[in-house]
């Protein structure tokens, strides 16, 4: 099993961000896990081009991911998706670890 699949839409628009900040070739996606939200803890993402010796960085569809030890631990087997429909748009989590999740899909427990 994965830490972390990126599917393709989900690298795109990454990459597409990317770009636009100009940190294509110096920064990955850093996907935390911390704690708050209306089920407990909740995803962070935010562009970090710092990696630690604690980190896992992971490389999917020529985009990098960057996970800490502590949030990796919660994110085993997650999916990251990009989805835009009618009904939602964004970066979707389907995360195998959470027992319940919130009705926004931002946060969740474990």
């Amino acid at each position: 099993m994965h830490l972390i699949e990126v599917t393709e839409p989900a690298a795109q628009r990454i990459r597409e961000l990317l770009e636009k900040d100009g940190k294509a070739a110096t920064h990955g996606l850093r996907m935390k896990v911390v704690g708050g939200g209306c089920s407990g803890l909740r995803y962070e993402l935010a562009f970090d081009d710092r990696v630690s010796e604690t980190d896992t960085e992971i490389e999917s569809h020529g985009v990098r991911v960057i996970v800490d030890e502590k949030s990796a631990l919660y994110l085993v087997g997650t999916k990251l998706d990009f989805v835009d429909t009618l009904q939602e748009s964004g970066f979707k989590m389907v995360n195998p670890n959470a027992s319940t999740t919130c009705g926004c899909g931002e946060s969740f427990n474990a």
